[in-house]
């Protein structure tokens, strides 16, 4: 795929999100977009008061065929959630999502750069800061006007 194509798909990655703002305090309104082939097989938006996150959601509603796919992450994917469950990350890797792209690095002290090391680790293409700028006006935004 081309570098136009990662834009595009993580514009859309951020549209999807700014439809959750000011609803999932206190965690900030991610968008996630799956790709696979070149078509979009799932999209998600963190969920109203924050759970479930927006890969869990868009993985959840694939299954295996998220095998192969690449994922557009407008906050890069949770590395430790507090509550013991397996983290977005642990989840991308689960799925076989071979290549991430993430818009801007996540600063929770649970998660700052952890996410990224595991995907990594785990042998996933990230590619980092694409469209960060427009990524970071709408993560911890309120109420959308």
């Amino acid at each position: 795929m081309s570098e136009a194509f990662d834009a595009r798909m993580m514009r859309r990655a951020i549209d999807v999100a700014r439809t959750r703002l000011g609803q999932t305090a206190p965690n900030p309104a991610v968008g996630c977009v799956l790709v696979k082939d070149g078509q979009v097989i799932a999209e998600a938006a963190t969920a109203r008061g924050g759970r479930p996150h927006a890969e869990e959601q868009a993985l959840a509603a694939l299954g295996d065929a998220a095998r192969g796919a690449w994922a557009y992450v407008t906050l890069e994917p949770c590395g430790r959630r507090s509550s013991g469950v397996p983290s977005c990350a642990e989840r991308l890797v689960a799925a076989g999502v071979t290549r991430v792209a993430i818009a801007c690095e996540n600063p929770h002290p649970l998660s700052a750069g952890l996410g990224i090391e595991r995907l990594k680790a785990a042998g996933v293409e990230v590619v980092c800061g694409l469209l960060a700028e427009d990524a970071s006006r709408i993560l911890y935004q309120g109420p959308a006007s």
